[in-house]
């Protein structure tokens, strides 16, 4: 259901539908690395489509921060 904290709810499953970029990339990689016993020689077209994929994302965005900072600003406001 969610963390309580004053009468401010947080549900985290809310968090749980962020954007994965390069998921798929890397799952078809990990998956050709389990059939081939972690043998990557035989994996060179996926790692470099995984590897295409992560340079290609954005790198200049500000991270969020943790849920608990923003709590704790939150809690701040309201004093």
């Amino acid at each position: 259901m969610g963390r309580k904290v004053g009468s401010l709810r947080i549900n985290p499953k809310r968090f749980g539908a962020l954007h994965k970029p390069c998921m798929k990339e890397m799952i078809t990689f990990l998956n050709c690395l389990a059939l081939n016993h972690n043998n990557d020689e035989k994996c060179i077209r996926n790692k470099e489509l995984l590897n295409t994929c992560m340079d290609a994302q954005n790198n200049n965005r500000k991270p969020w921060g943790s849920i608990n900072y923003h709590m704790q600003r939150l809690n701040r406001g309201r004093k």
